[in-house]
């Protein structure tokens, strides 16, 4: 029995648990916190066809519940989550994501984030295509979805830790049919803490219990500050009840088809990931040496591309504290099993200070952004990773904002009796975890910090008489959103990638750095344009389906580079063909290739509407920090002066030998934001949006998706 002490019923729903057909439940689940409200939505053959599932109905359901004006902290927002058609299979390494869509706190605009763990697959299988949560509450609680009982709880929270770590092993305990190890793993839970009820860069963290550590983990929904607006509703806690997973939950129309899939990437994956990248082992901690060694690890604010301490973080010396082995996965079934974390760990600073932890990770992303921050201390990385996580704060966005902050600090825009004591320079790693403590805390400095980087820069020069165009340089933020830890300088189309990502600057649309700088594969206009097409098309496809990306390109088959050259290599060709043999396996549609690009089109040209509707989605919102495309300071200039003097001559046709520094930052710098313009232009053209960035009409009619009140937003643009 579920132990509800201390839990008022607020509002209950019951429901009869159905079985998936070809991959849908053919409902969604509706929750308003502040009305009690709870209800089924149908989900019609139009949301399947045009939306598919996970990222495309979350922005449906979004795009019906806010209007032009709805700001991210009103209760018409809402929180949607789901999975997708093929999200749950544990035939299939990376099937576990669920996709989280809402109204950003620091962009304004509509994001989406992905994440791992059991959540989304639980729900999924409780009956439930996607979740949407929308309304306020004036306390506490705790949405409570039995998919045993065939129940939907709004129920107040008793627990005064909102942490992730406390609370997250609280709700298994309370919701739970035992503390048999086999009852905790039938429940999972989304929670946030006390940092992203103080900040706008709150993530969500998905909770499950690990099997051999006796512990819950969590992986998170990281970007754009989901998490706020989790705590902003008065949300403790949802929680999930689901027990008995089985290969054929989806209701697959041809299981046989799935197994043959699952057969042949699983084989993939153990024969070669050893020898490749080893995800199975460090995950994608092993970024962090290639990184350096490629000039593309962020440090001391991207201002550089590697370090003589890089070492001290890269994947060796995760490989010796990660615990438990191989497997280590975040969902049933997935051979991949990137999902390490460190059990034991002392934790020396904030309120649980003398507490050993199991610290989920650290992924590269975190250990980069450490990087970042001028710090190679692995104790550091681990205290930031646990506190983040627990706190619900996005790691990226903390440390990219700390770098920031560094930069002002030791360019004097910033000192010590401005930020409270603070002594905030490049590799300070007391003052940083203060930071960190104080922005869980909503105090001091940290509640400035916890603003992100585009807030920071209007406080910067409006109190501090700080220059606002150094500030627009060298904060790392697009569309309000933090850099994620890759410097782009010397790759156009990865600067692309990330300026003309639909949420913000992200790398999870289109991750082209090695394919444009090291490789030279997508030399022209035209094929970086063709690439940002591409790419982030799939990326999308993987979030309507609620699959992972990391089995489509971190593991290839042997003779991939022998059969395939370039950037049709690049695509894994095999690997995509798999995607279509899952996709029909599970929903009985025949499809090609092309097929799921166009799934992901429509989708993702919804999505840029959606973003023109809420007040963005043109070409000057796609802009990004000088920083991105090249070097802001002299400093950064003569640190890479052979390259940069070459590229002056070659590229831009003039003779640097006479020339002052300042003078060739400055040409430098004009011959960089012309390319960029010039690739916007030729990646709007191939995706069929105008001049400034806004999908065509006779796009939109194409994809099927030129609904009334869609043309209604983008005709004044046309």
């Amino acid at each position: 029995m579920v132990r509800r002490e201390g839990c008022r019923v607020i509002a209950q729903m019951s429901y009869e648990p159905a079985q998936l057909q070809r991959g849908y439940a053919g409902r969604t689940l509706y929750v308003n916190i502040g009305t009690g409200r709870i209800e089924e939505r149908p989900v019609t053959e139009m949301m399947k066809e045009k939306f598919i599932g996970g990222r495309g109905f979350g922005l449906w359901r979004l795009w019906n519940a806010v209007d032009a004006n709805t700001k991210w902290d009103d209760p018409e927002n809402e929180i949607v989550i789901g999975s997708g058609p093929i999200g749950g299979i544990t035939t299939y390494a990376g099937a576990g994501k669920s996709i989280v869509v809402s109204l950003s706190p620091t962009t304004g605009s509509v994001i989406d984030s992905n994440v791992g763990g059991y959540f989304g697959p639980y729900l999924k299988f409780s009956g439930w295509d996607s979740l949407e949560i929308q309304g306020k509450s004036d306390e506490d609680v705790i949405v409570f979805i039995d998919g045993d009982e065939g129940t939907v709880e709004i129920l107040s929270c008793p627990e005064e830790d909102v942490n992730t770590h406390v609370i997250a092993e609280r709700m298994l305990r309370r919701f739970a049919a035992s503390d048999a190890p086999r009852d905790l793993l039938s429940v999972s839970t989304v929670s946030a803490g006390v940092g992203a009820e103080n900040t706008r860069i709150g993530c969500l963290n998905f909770s499950f219990f690990d099997m051999k550590r006796k512990v819950p983990r969590v992986k998170q929904a990281g970007r754009g500050g989901i998490g706020t607006v989790f705590r902003d509703k008065g949300i403790a806690a949802l929680v999930v009840k689901h027990s008995g997973v089985s290969a054929d939950a989806n209701g697959p129309a041809d299981m046989e088809r799935l197994k043959r899939a699952g057969e042949r990437i699983t084989k993939e994956i153990i024969n070669l990931d050893p020898s490749q990248c080893d995800m199975r082992r460090v995950g994608t901690a092993h970024l962090v040496e290639i990184m350096d060694e490629y000039d593309l690890l962020p440090t001391c604010n991207y201002r550089f591309g590697s370090h003589s301490d890089a070492g001290k973080i890269a994947s060796q010396v995760w490989r010796e504290r990660f615990t438990q082995g191989v497997p280590d996965g975040c969902w049933i079934g997935c051979t991949m099993s990137c999902s390490h974390a460190v059990d034991g760990f002392l934790l020396k600073t904030g309120p649980y200070k003398g507490d050993r932890v199991t610290v989920d990770g650290p992924e590269y992303e975190t250990a980069a952004g450490s990087a970042n921050m001028g710090i190679f201390d692995p104790d550091f990385v681990l205290e930031m990773n646990f506190y983040c996580d627990t706190y619900g704060i996005d790691t990226i966005s903390f440390t990219t904002a700390s770098a920031f902050v560094m930069e002002c600090y030791e360019a004097g825009i910033l000192d010590k009796a401005r930020t409270g004591g603070l002594e905030l320079h490049f590799g300070s790693v007391d003052d940083s975890l203060t930071l960190l403590h104080q922005m869980g805390r909503g105090e001091g400095f940290g509640a400035v910090v916890g603003q992100g980087i585009r807030r920071m820069k209007e406080i910067f020069a409006r109190e501090y008489g700080a220059d606002p165009e150094f500030l627009d340089s060298i904060g790392m933020e697009c569309k309000g959103m933090e850099y994620s830890e890759y410097v782009t300088k010397e790759s156009l189309a990865m600067q692309g990638g990330y300026g003309l990502a639909l949420k913000g600057a992200q790398h999870d649309e289109a991750w082209l750095i090695f394919m444009d700088m090291v490789n030279n594969q997508i030399p022209t206009f035209e094929e970086k344009a063709e690439a940002l097409h591409y790419f982030p098309m799939w990326r999308t496809w993987f979030g309507l389906m609620g699959l992972c990306k990391l089995p489509w390109n971190d593991i290839e088959p042997a003779d991939n580079a022998t059969r395939y050259s370039g950037i049709d290599a690049a695509k894994v060709p095999d690997h995509v063909q798999n995607y279509c043999d899952l996709f029909t396996g599970v929903t009985g549609i025949e499809v090609t290739p092309a097929d799921l690009i166009v799934q992901s089109e429509r989708v993702y040209n919804f999505q840029r509407v959606f973003n023109l509707r809420m007040g963005y989605g043109t070409r000057e919102h796609d802009q990004i920090p000088y920083r991105s495309a090249g070097p802001v300071t002299e400093e950064e200039y003569e640190s890479r002066a052979e390259r940069y003097d070459r590229q002056l001559v070659e590229q831009v046709g003039v003779k640097p030998d006479s020339m002052a520094t300042e003078e060739k930052v400055k040409v430098m710098r004009a011959f960089r934001e012309e390319q960029y313009g010039k690739l916007c232009d030729a990646a709007y053209k191939r995706r069929g949006w105008t001049i400034d960035g806004v999908p065509t009409i006779a796009t939109l009619k194409r994809l099927g998706i030129d609904f009334a009140d869609v043309i209604k937003v983008v005709e004044p643009h046309q």
